[in-house]
């Protein structure tokens, strides 16, 4: 499960864990959606070098979202958690976007159990 929503300058995506598994694997995610006769929206995720998050998008071929790959591994060691993983990026003319990423708890713990505290 990939979900994006989008509501003024925020981003939140969810995944599950077989897709975060994928993601750290290095793979690309895709969050498509036909809207005819527009073209295909597009959203791609993947993870990226450095401490910033990245955004490159075009009105013709979507947009690719690159999370900080040492950020969203140390988020990973936290799970399952409610918290998502905040992250705020500049974009060009001043414009801020607010990213939450974070895996569904659920999921989490059907896969890994509850967490252990470690006092």
């Amino acid at each position: 499960m990939l979900k994006v929503q989008l509501e003024g300058q925020r981003i939140r995506v969810r995944v599950d864990e077989a897709l975060l598994a994928r993601l750290r694997a290095g793979e690309s995610l895709v969050a498509h959606t036909r809207l005819p006769p527009a073209p295909d929206f597009r959203i791609t995720l993947r993870l990226v070098d450095g401490e910033r998050p990245l955004w490159d998008g075009s009105p013709a071929l979507g947009a690719m979202l690159g999370l900080p790959r040492s950020r969203v591994e140390h988020y990973a060691e936290r799970l399952p958690c409610r918290q998502g993983l905040l992250l705020d990026l500049q974009l060009p003319e001043g414009v801020g976007l607010s990213i939450e990423f974070s895996v569904d708890v659920r999921d989490s713990l059907s896969v890994r159990g509850p967490r252990t505290r470690t006092d």
